[in-house]
């Protein structure tokens, strides 16, 4: 599932990391912390990977 919006592509990218151990856990705020409790490690690789260009800073 592709990031929506380059927010959103941060927000997994960071949960990314803190699920292959490269940042903690408790660092993690808003939506990158649900991210990192619901989403497998698959899911977050697909949706930090997603390109940004043409992607909107957030979806309204």
């Amino acid at each position: 599932m592709p990031a929506k919006s380059q927010a959103q592509q941060k927000a997994a990218g960071a949960a990314l990391s803190a699920k292959r151990g490269d940042t903690k856990v408790k660092d993690l705020k808003g939506p990158s912390k649900s991210m990192y409790k619901s989403m497998s490690e698959k899911e977050l690789d697909e949706m930090a990977s997603t390109k940004r260009k043409g992607k909107p800073e957030h979806k309204s």
